[in-house]
């Protein structure tokens, strides 16, 4: 048949990639037409809030050890190959896009011609063709929507091909499992296959203008970032679970965006046009933003619906921890559109630190946080990732993204140093993770006094507070905080057992130190910066 419906079809055709004898492509449907299709289609469900809700099948987060990198001339000495960068040969990759295309012959497909970066001078152009309208409404929310005007005249940069029911077999396909996301930069393709998760789209858009930004002198960054009413700047660094998305959607500040941004010479900018929140246990009166966020065109995916009332609950782990939202940038309403703003005066690193032992809010000398941004510490929360279990595991990403990094950690060191020391910014370390104790002992962190330490920070009210240095890790802890009870402040004072405080203070330490040894040759003020054991 291979009908072309929908919304002006781009002159750039599916024939250019290969494709053949497809049964229909609808091209560009709007919100309500895929949201329509989806439910005709049994892919999904409204609730009463008019969001759809969906399920993610098997995989209800990412598969890491089923990425893939194609290894060629072009990316054979610019990317850092191991664990988390696998190579593929061309050859590999060749045959499993042929196999794609034969899988979809006689299918129906849908197609969305997006844009990825805010900033018109760093802006690629994605095409996301997928099986399911769920994952294209996804990606229309997600990604940057192309002008109408403009969307037939539209050739991609980059495509991907989004195909959760096509299965590699990894005796021939040298793959892991029969999940696969492979990018292919010379040919400028995506693959992902064998899952529904829709955060692999999202996070291969990341890792492509994370390899692609630094050649054009741009630091991508995995952070949020939000705008004072002044024009001031703040950056939330941090892991899926540590409050990114959280404490950026703040009603007294402009949302810039919740998780992908770039930092060039004129200030940063939203690499996407939507949110991606997580919302287990969410409720109203502490996240009230992403709360009335989720309306119609939203997506949640694997949150519990009581099929018969069409209402969510959010505090239900039944099918994952790692519920999601996904929605339109504007569905906040104090975003900043377009999204992009000035250079940061503040940079928060957010930490869950599941030993309980990092201070609730400290500040960082330059040299702490080159070393604290190389160290990427946190704990992965259950769900976040195939094959957590349920308690929170302590980990080290570097640059907080180290998932989504194809170069060596250092060239976005580099990066971020440089752009610190030019515009002289203030950098601040947050544990939101647990304290009075370790996980399963301690408590985690209130979010309400998270949030009055991190809007202090911002606010320039800690600037002339008395502090004193973290006995270990050497960090500066402010004394008082608007807000914030002394008490509070004190990391060491809230666990009863003092001595076992000590004891886990050290054992932390050690863990930063040995992994921070894999970097090497590092400048020996920024190793110096580092948490001392002795």
């Amino acid at each position: 048949m291979m009908q072309n419906v929908g919304v002006r079809p781009s002159k750039h055709g599916l024939t250019e990639h290969g494709l053949r004898n497809w049964d229909v492509a609808y091209w560009n449907l709007g919100t309500a037409k895929l949201v329509e299709a989806a439910i005709q289609r049994h892919e999904g469900e409204l609730a009463n809030t008019g969001a759809l809700v969906v399920r993610t099948g098997h995989f209800t987060g990412r598969s890491p050890k089923d990425k893939y990198i194609v290894r060629d001339a072009g990316t054979e000495n610019t990317i850092a190959w191991g664990s988390v960068n696998q190579p593929m040969s061309p050859e590999k990759f060749a045959g499993l896009y042929d196999k794609l295309l034969s899988f979809w012959q006689g299918r129906t497909l849908f197609v969305q011609d997006c844009l990825a970066g805010a900033d018109e001078n760093h802006q690629i152009r994605v095409r996301v063709i997928t099986e399911s309208a769920w994952h294209s409404l996804f990606g229309r929310q997600l990604l940057i929507r192309t002008p109408f005007e403009e969307l037939h005249e539209q050739v991609p940069d980059f495509t991907i091909m989004f195909a959760p029911t096509f299965q590699a077999r990894p005796e021939a396909d040298g793959t892991n499992s029969g999940t696969v996301i492979v990018i292919n930069f010379t040919e400028r393709l995506v693959l992902i296959a064998g899952t529904m998760y829709a955060g692999e789209l999202k996070k291969s858009v990341f890792t492509i203008l994370n390899y692609l930004l630094p050649d054009k002198g741009v630091f991508p960054m995995h952070c949020s970032a939000n705008m004072g009413p002044e024009g001031d700047v703040a950056l939330f660094f941090g892991l899926s679970g540590t409050g990114k998305t959280t404490l950026s959607a703040d009603s007294t500040r402009g949302l810039i965006g919740d998780d992908e941004h770039g930092w060039s010479g004129d200030g940063v900018f939203n690499f996407e046009g939507g949110c991606y929140a997580k919302c287990i246990r969410l409720s109203e009166q502490h996240e009230p933003q992403i709360w009335h966020a989720i309306r119609f065109g939203a997506v949640l995916e694997n949150v519990v619906l009581d099929v018969n009332r069409r209402n969510c609950d959010y505090d239900s782990d039944e099918f994952t921890e790692n519920t999601r939202a996904a929605y339109r940038i504007e569905f906040i309403n104090n975003a900043v559109l377009p999204s992009v703003g000035g250079h940061p005066k503040n940079i928060l690193f957010l930490a869950a630190d599941a030993f309980g032992v990092l201070p609730p809010i400290s500040r960082l000398t330059p040299e702490q946080a080159m070393f604290h941004f190389l160290s990427g510490y946190t704990a992965k929360l259950a769900g976040t990732e195939r094959g957590l279990g349920a308690e929170p595991s302590a980990t080290f990403s570097a640059c907080f993204g180290e998932p989504f990094l194809p170069r060596p950690a250092q060239v976005y060191a580099g990066m971020l140093g440089k752009m610190m020391r030019e515009h002289k910014v203030n950098c601040w370390l947050v544990n939101t993770g647990w304290v009075g104790g370790a996980y399963g002992t301690g408590v985690r962190m209130s979010l309400p006094h998270t949030r009055a330490m991190v809007n202090a920070a911002i606010a320039g009210q800690l600037d002339g507070v008395a502090a004193e240095p973290h006995p270990v890790f050497g960090v500066m802890v402010p004394k008082s905080c608007p807000g914030v009870s002394e008490g509070l402040l004190d990391a060491r004072g809230q666990w009863s057992d003092k001595a076992a405080y000590d004891a886990a203070a050290l054992d932390l330490a050690r863990r930063f130190q040995k992994n921070f040894a894999k970097f090497g040759a590092v400048d020996a003020a920024i190793a110096a910066a580092g948490p001392k054991v002795d």
